[in-house]
């Protein structure tokens, strides 16, 4: 995935969230430079994954399968003596003609949330044991509402509402065509993009770059070490 993609990318997701009035953390913010001298203080955005995430899952072709998002907050099933959260927030933006791949997390569960924009669709599956999808109706939990539909639905949301994702419950995002870019919310569990994702198919989770221009934002998994002298 080319940076100058990552970038335009963040650039459109700044805008469409300064659209809708959601002010984000200073690390959000940060540049590349700016990253230079921040010590210890900050390794909780480090360790935790916080900040921006542009991926195409390894498929090069980021405005039909990919997603641009930012982890606001984070827990750490991996150090939970240093890391007490045991929750999670993300945005993410989802481009109309844009999808991002069917998958499921095995310890997380998460709501949902349309926060802005088009009409977000999610298609949803059980799994079975073995990974594959059931051909078995889904139970939904909508806004407080409790129902069941047949495999591969798509469950409409629009803005203000939302779904619960359970664990191992394959779903997949969309946009209704000719309702435009939807700014979506997550309140999760704690979230482990390293171990916690099943997909359905071969993908990767984090692109290859290729860079072609300077980076605007760094990305979650490019930050520099803290000095060893820092605080």
């Amino acid at each position: 995935m080319k940076r100058s993609e990552i970038n335009k990318a963040i650039r459109d997701m700044e805008a469409l969230i300064a659209r809708f009035n959601f002010a984000l953390p200073p690390f959000c913010c940060w540049s590349p430079d700016d990253w230079q001298d921040k010590g210890h203080e900050y390794d909780e955005i480090r360790d935790n994954m916080l900040g921006w995430d542009v991926t195409d899952y390894g498929e090069g072709r980021f405005r039909e399968i990919g997603f641009s998002l930012i982890t606001l907050r984070n827990g750490n099933r991996q150090m939970p003596e240093k890391y007490e959260k045991s929750y999670a927030e993300k945005l993410l933006m989802i481009y109309e003609n844009q999808t991002s791949p069917m998958h499921f997390h095995h310890y997380k569960m998460e709501d949902i949330i349309n926060r802005g924009g088009g009409n977000l669709l999610i298609k949803v599956y059980n799994s079975t044991e073995d990974g594959k999808y059931a051909d078995t109706d889904v139970k939904i939990n909508q806004d407080g509402r409790e129902y069941m539909v047949p495999a591969g639905s798509d469950i409409r949301l629009m803005p203000g509402e939302s779904i619960t994702i359970y664990r191992g419950l394959y779903h997949a995002f969309a946009v209704e065509k000719g309702t435009g870019d939807v700014l979506i919310g997550e309140v999760s569990m704690c979230n482990d993009d390293n171990a916690d994702n099943h997909f359905h198919d071969d993908l990767g989770r984090f692109p290859d770059l290729e860079e072609d221009e300077p980076a605007y934002r760094l990305l979650c998994n490019e930050y520099p070490q803290a000095d060893a002298h820092a605080c």
